[in-house]
């Protein structure tokens, strides 16, 4: 087979979708050394940084001259050209595509939270993303729960869908070195024990009310001095986040450090006293399987995919109740114990997901999708050929 995957995320710190596409290529790359693979990228420095490094991989520039043209245009083109058998996107497809299309749907939150998105992006995401999943030879998400939202909104049958979950990179190990916990720190501009949390900075992160759960908790409680370290990029809808960090008595010590390379997070995990994951709606969820796998002892939502990927190993709270965040963080600050027992089981549930497995998944749903089309084009020749008898 030979496979084209649209790579653009990689170098757009895009978060969660740059994460997922990086991670998997290099997983391929480690399993399957049968099949060839074209990577499409847009920036040229990145591209160049992927060129030769696995023997099976080419790598093909697409870059068009306007910004929306990518899809539609410029992505097909190279598909015909570079004659893959197939295509693997994220959420969008071409919508006319001279060959079979994979799609990655992470999550549908703009379905079902319209209101923490722009009008122009859920009419583009409503639209495009829709038409994908309807039109797709498969469907890959990553987890139990966004499979079963792809197939209820979209009326996609259970036989196009395919679960993939989502590993953690061998990266995120528990950083016990003192001095390059305290260069983190440094270099973020952390000066006492911390409360972290991370993700790109939008409304479903649902930050505001982790700053008013932390700012309560505070308030109540004289002897804890955490500062609150918040990673990731600004993504949409975030003024209210920053509003409520300038609002705050505790303002000096709320930290934002912006986009954060991805070296730098074991260390950011493992020194800090807690993460806090409160995400209103999540297709898996990735910060918390890297937290647990650096040991940092995890509080997130009770709900959409958070339970099924920590399993018994975090303290589920309800998103929407900023006491209850309060109540949880208050819980694992003071208590040792719980600290030590929510880290062990952090780190046993984290063995239990590999990218090397992503990849295994991925590829046996390549694999159906060539078979299938292969099949379909021998029907059609044969019921050619009785025809013209």
């Amino acid at each position: 087979m030979r496979i084209g995957i649209d790579a653009h995320a990689i170098g757009s710190q895009t978060a969660g979708n740059e994460t997922y596409i990086k991670n998997l290529i290099e997983a391929l790359a480690a399993i399957d050394s049968e099949n060839e693979y074209v990577l499409f990228f847009t920036r040229p420095d990145v591209a160049e940084s992927w060129r030769g490094r696995f023997r099976n991989f080419r790598v093909c520039l697409v870059r068009p001259h306007v910004r929306y043209l990518r899809i539609p245009f410029s992505l097909p083109l190279a598909v015909w050209r570079t004659g893959v058998d197939l295509l693997h996107v994220q959420y969008v497809a071409p919508p006319i595509c001279p060959r079979p299309v994979v799609a990655t749907i992470h999550d549908l939150s703009f379905e079902h939270l319209p209101q923490m998105y722009t009008p122009r992006e859920r009419w583009l995401f409503k639209l495009a993303i829709g038409y994908t999943a309807r039109r797709a030879a498969r469907i890959l998400t990553v987890s139990e729960y966004s499979a079963r939202d792809i197939r209820a909104t979209y009326r996609v049958p259970p036989e196009r869908i395919v679960v993939t979950p989502e590993g953690v990179s061998a990266l995120f190990v528990p950083v016990r070195d003192p001095a390059r916990l305290q260069a983190v720190r440094q270099r973020y501009g952390i000066a006492r024990d911390y409360i972290l949390s991370v993700g790109s900075l939008q409304p479903r992160k649902n930050l505001v009310r982790l700053i008013h759960a932390y700012v309560n908790l505070r308030r109540r409680d004289d002897d804890v001095d955490h500062q609150l370290v918040i990673v990731g990029k600004k993504g949409w809808l975030y003024q209210d986040i920053f509003r409520a960090a300038r609002e705050s008595p505790f303002v000096e010590d709320i930290i934002f450090t912006g986009y954060v390379p991805e070296e730098d997070l074991p260390a950011l995990y493992s020194g800090a006293t807690v993460f806090v994951y409160p995400s209103i709606f999540e297709g898996f969820g990735l910060p918390v399987l890297e937290a647990m796998a650096c040991g940092v002892p995890v509080i997130t939502s009770n709900s959409s995919s958070l339970p099924e990927v920590v399993g018994e190993a975090a303290i589920l709270v309800n998103p929407y109740d900023e006491r209850a965040i309060e109540v949880a963080l208050r819980q694992v600050v003071w208590n040792a114990e719980l600290r030590r027992e929510l880290s062990e089981r952090g780190l046993r549930r984290a063995q239990q997901f590999s990218w090397r497995r992503t990849a295994e998944l991925t590829v046996r749903a390549y694999e159906e999708v060539v078979r299938s089309r292969a099949k379909s084009e021998r029907a059609a020749s044969a019921q050619a050929m009785s025809v013209s008898r």
